[in-house]
């Protein structure tokens, strides 16, 4: 990472760059998702994958293939319907992401 005049960034300006991303992400919220989605979710999709992180409200979910990444569309409504016992803090709606 350079600094404005093409010198190197320091150390303090690097980290300040990674807290303020990792403000947007709860930690331990993603802890209590997978927990509900191991609880609760059918069994291909949870052998398959995986809840990566939720922001703003969506929870981001690696998938293997475009075909799980279309039935994570469709059961998109009833998989959101597990994680209301998180209130305020469930997801409000699902993205998927291909693994690479």
């Amino acid at each position: 990472m350079k600094g404005r005049r093409g010198e190197p960034a320091s150390l303090g300006d690097i980290l300040n760059v990674v807290a303020g991303r990792l403000k947007r992400v709860d930690v331990r919220l993603i802890d209590q998702v997978r927990a509900i989605w191991d609880d609760n979710v059918d069994e291909v999709l949870r052998a398959r994958c995986q809840p990566l992180f939720i922001k703003d409200g969506v929870l981001v979910i690696e998938v293997p293939s475009g075909a799980f990444a279309q039935r994570i569309t469709q059961d998109a409504t009833a998989l959101l319907a597990v994680f209301e016992p998180l209130g305020d803090a469930a997801p409000r709606s699902i993205r998927s992401v291909i693994a690479p």
